[in-house]
């Protein structure tokens, strides 16, 4: 291929027969309502966002569909999506010669300067090989020339690039809206200086995305290693710093300071194919400040910006326009804490009233308000389940990962809910927290049992679930230096549970399988040295280790023995103060010094109030950021 010339040619006419012999067809062959097709002549700088999971898991992906409409709306430069083909088509690809294709036009993934992945989770990290791979693009960010796309990382797996880093050209922590933009107009000032026959090799190009606010360039930096210990483990890592003059040391996050500036999407996409989502999605606010010290989503996306009730309504109203859809969800980290919104929910619902249109939103947060909510929201529909999550099954143990809600509240809102006429609820919790003791896991059951015991009052009928996970400590949480359970001491604590609900009827326990928390341990605090393990799982087969029929711990553990890493030193240690953490060069706004003492304040049963309605108790994200949490107005007028 020339410096200049894209591979515009579809594979569609390889690809259409191979789609007789595969399990779902629809998930290939694009058509979407909405969909943005451009002709690639027209523009000076293409787009592929990929999501590394199936069609039907990533289609309705916020974050895709946001930046999809984003970058579509500028003239000069097209977007497409496509996603990780399951098993059957990669086979078959392979075997055809068929490159990875875009959804939209059926091109091939090198015709677009930019592959960017958004990674939710780690267990996509085989997948976004799997997809390079069937690009023809080389797995590894030193092995591509000034030909192959640019390679970029964004989604919360951003927020410790390492063990990716070593095959992404660009890694993108924090918000994506801007970011693009500013990104895209570096890729058509390259893309048109080589079509105009002027030189602009990689690292030019690298060097230039690098000067990108909130862009890192993992092949700008390297990681610097102590000596091996004495005692067993790995060598310390001592520092990941620049190898030249001018690059920051820490990396900040992007952020969008006002949303309501970005009505994003407004044309969402509408699949042709059942997808885990089936509905019009509005990001009614970002961030969260309740400050549950295991969740990392709630910490790296902070400040709280809400969009107005206005803004929403008008999302609302042009989103079910143009899509059909019939149920709209209002999304957030915990949706009940927008400032304004038991009076969205009450116009919302009267806006609708009497049309086929429902409204949802994520019950998270335990409380009667909760309740009065859904009541609110299924104001003509059936009352069949309620979601909550307490994560903790003793008081104790609600604090020591402050989440504040009391045990008395909890029944409270549980009668509230059956008193109303809900007949299900479904409890989530966590074990293999930190401080935990088999007290604390049996606090879940005993739980269990008093909610059923309150649902009895009123139905017989009326069920509980409670549905039990494996902590995983994240980066950029007070938990990051937490020990983690291995699956051996994850499953005695299920069998805790089991023996305690054991013949209570109407009492449901559901738990994950722990053996993925092994490999999502290993990568959320995982180095750089931990990319050699997950290139080698690749080779050995590891596609789509969130699901469950697909992931083998026996093949990531040969990986890790192969390359030769200490799983335990990686996974179940406690950290200490002093240790330099892979993702320390990653500043995700939260000054390191909070996060120590609040997990000193955990350990200590010590729990914090939520800072957007309390005195600040200096995180750092406000002052580092020059941003305050953003709310709209209560009903009396205060801000």
């Amino acid at each position: 291929m020339s410096t200049t010339e894209r591979p515009t040619r579809s594979v569609w006419p390889q690809l259409e027969p191979l789609l007789s012999q595969v399990q779902r067809p629809a998930r290939y062959v694009g058509g979407e309502d909405n969909a943005v097709v451009t002709d690639h002549a027209d523009a000076d700088s293409a787009w592929l966002l990929l999501y590394p999971d199936t069609y039907e898991v990533g289609q309705p992906n916020q974050g895709v569909q946001i930046l999809y409409e984003v970058l579509n709306e500028r003239e000069s430069t097209v977007a497409e999506r496509a996603f990780t083909p399951w098993h059957d088509l990669d086979a078959l690809l392979r075997a055809h010669g068929v490159p990875l294709f875009s959804l939209e036009q059926h091109l091939p993934a090198r015709a677009f300067d930019v592959l960017a992945f958004s990674v939710a989770t780690e267990l996509g990290a085989t997948n976004l090989l799997s997809c390079l791979d069937l690009a023809g693009v080389p797995l590894r960010a030193d092995q591509r020339d000034d030909d192959d796309p640019v390679v970029l990382i964004g989604g919360h797996v951003a927020f410790n690039p390492e063990p990716l880093a070593p095959f992404a050209d660009v890694v993108a922590p924090g918000d994506g809206e801007e970011f693009v933009l500013e990104v895209d107009r570096v890729i058509t000032r390259w893309r048109r200086a080589r079509e105009a026959g002027q030189p602009w090799p990689r690292a030019e190009l690298l060097a230039a995305l690098a000067r990108v606010e909130g862009a890192y360039v993992p092949g700008l930096y390297v990681p610097r290693y102590g000596p091996e210990p004495a005692t067993g483990g790995m060598a310390p890592l001592r520092e990941t710093a620049p190898i030249r003059n001018g690059l920051p040391t820490a990396i900040p996050k992007r952020t969008v300071s006002d949303l309501d500036d970005w009505p994003y999407p407004k044309h969402t996409l509408v699949p042709l194919t059942e997808t885990v989502h089936e509905r019009y999605s509005v990001e009614i606010f970002r961030g969260c400040t309740r400050g549950c010290r295991f969740c990392q989503a709630g910490m790296i996306t902070r400040p709280v910006r809400e969009r107005s009730k206005e803004t929403i309504t008008e999302m609302v109203e042009h989103g079910l326009a143009t899509t059909g859809f019939e149920e709209v969800g209002l999304l957030s980290l915990s949706s009940s804490d927008h400032s304004e919104i038991q009076e969205l929910a009450t116009d919302l619902v009267k806006r609708y009233e009497g049309t086929a249109t429902s409204l949802s939103l994520p019950s998270t947060r335990v409380d009667a308000f909760n309740v009065e909510l859904a009541d609110e929201l299924a104001r003509e529909g059936r009352r069949t389940g309620l979601t909550f999550a307490p994560e903790g099954g003793t008081d104790r143990m609600r604090a020591v990962i402050n989440k504040m809600v009391a045990e008395e509240d909890l029944l409270r809102t549980a009668e509230t809910a059956f008193a109303g006429g809900w007949r299900q609820l479904k409890l989530y919790f966590m074990i293999g927290l930190p401080t935990e003791t088999d007290e604390d896991v049996l606090g879940v059951a005993d739980l269990g049992r008093k909610v059923v015991e309150i649902g009895r009052r009123y139905g017989k009928k009326n069920r509980v679930t409670l549905s039990v996970g494996g902590f995983v400590p994240k980066p950029h949480t007070p938990f990051q230096w937490a020990a983690q359970d291995p699956p051996e001491e994850l499953r005695r604590k299920v069998g805790l549970l089991k023996q305690r609900v054991a013949g209570e009827r109407n009492l449901k326990l559901s738990y994950a399988d722990p053996e993925p928390g092994v490999v999502e341990g290993l990568l959320a605090r995982g180095d750089r040295r931990v990319a050699e393990v997950i290139q080698r799982a690749y080779e050995l087969g590891a596609r789509f280790d969130g699901w469950s029929e697909c992931f083998s711990l026996e093949r990531w553990q040969q990986a890790i023995d192969e390359v030769g890493l200490d799983r335990d030193w990686y996974v179940t240690r406690e950290r200490g103060r002093d240790e330099v953490l892979p993702w320390d060069h990653i500043d995700a706004g939260l000054d390191p010094h909070w996060l120590w003492e609040d997990w000193q304040d955990a350990q200590r049963g010590r729990a914090l109030e939520d800072c957007r309605w309390m005195p600040c108790y200096d995180c750092g994200v406000c002052i580092g950021l020059d941003l305050e949490h953003q709310t709209g107005h209560l009903p009396d007028g205060r801000a």
